[in-house]
């Protein structure tokens, strides 16, 4: 949950013209390899997927490799150092060419500067209190989406599943969904199970894409592995709060480790650098080049 770049696009995310015909055409080849999970014609959730459904992936879909060293650039695309083959960067930046690249997405709040663009299109779509207040992570400034029904979450997922067929198209191999926790941020009005269910939802998105989805954060979520459908893990400050072995048992050591604080950085070396892939960055996330911008990985 960790820094958020403002969005190109003010309106539709990715406008259904130039792209629904990639879509459609991906979606039929999958359909070949993924009779199991149901497939058909449609917009917003896709056909095949009933509510709240989940499925699993398919043969083209491939979450990152263990232990390998990756980089997180939330802050700013730049090039990669010399050895990292994984990569995480917003969906509006282009993936890394020759490697292994994550698509950021906040699939669970409004991104701060797109709140505009909730409220005018679908206000219904963000959560509101008994008197009719946004809730807000106040941490980030940013509205919770009100994820409660199931009408709700197919509606949610016709819009994040666009951005999710947007990093596919644009040779993305993977996508974090980000504040999968957001529940607990919400004032009790969201449950578990209802997170849950829409995550459902987009891991069946992902994988009809040809894309693995990632969990981020919410370690208590982790026995839901198999429930959802993720593929691998974002954690971040593991090390700090003692949560890196719920990761690593839940995905079999497939987790991107994040530390901000070196004291972490060092134990979660010294813990994990042989199992899961540990990054040291700043908590902006600057891009390489700018002030501040720290990053180390351990062994190097």
């Amino acid at each position: 949950m960790y820094v958020h770049v403002p969005y190109v696009s003010r309106g539709r995310a990715w406008p259904p013209g130039s792209t629904a015909l990639l879509t459609s055409l991906r979606a039929a080849l999958l359909c070949l390899a993924l009779l199991l999970t149901g497939c058909g014609g449609g917009s917003g959730e896709g056909a095949g997927v009933g509510a709240d459904e989940t499925s699993r992936a398919g043969p083209g879909v491939r979450p990152p490799r263990a232990g390998h060293p990756f980089d997180y650039q939330l802050g700013g695309p730049y090039d990669l150092p010399a050895g990292v083959s994984t990569v995480v960067r917003d969906r509006t930046a282009a993936p890394a060419p020759g490697a292994y690249s994550i698509c950021y997405v906040n699939a669970f709040q409004a991104q701060p500067d797109a709140v505009g663009w909730w409220r005018e299109h679908h206000p219904d779509l963000l959560l509101r209190d008994a008197a009719h207040a946004l809730v807000v992570d106040e941490e980030w400034d940013e509205p919770l989406l009100d994820v409660r029904t199931a009408d709700r979450r197919a509606r949610l997922a016709g819009i994040v599943g666009g951005w999710i067929d947007g990093c596919a198209d644009r040779g993305f191999d993977a996508v974090e969904a980000d504040n999968l926790d957001s529940y607990l941020r919400s004032d009790g009005l969201i449950r578990r199970g209802q997170a849950i269910a829409f995550a459902r939802r987009l891991a069946a998105r992902a994988h009809r894409a040809g894309l693995a989805l990632g969990q981020k954060n919410a370690a208590e979520m982790t026995r839901s592995r198999d429930r959802i459908g993720f593929d691998f893990a974002v954690a971040e400050e593991c090390a700090r709060y003692d949560e890196c072995d719920a990761y690593a048992r839940a995905y079999d050591d497939v987790v991107l480790v994040v530390e901000y604080r070196k004291e972490d950085f060092v134990r979660a070396c010294r813990q994990w650098g042989k199992r899961l892939s540990v990054l040291l960055r700043d908590r902006d996330l600057e891009p390489a080049g700018r002030p501040g911008h720290v990053v180390a990985r351990c062994h190097a």
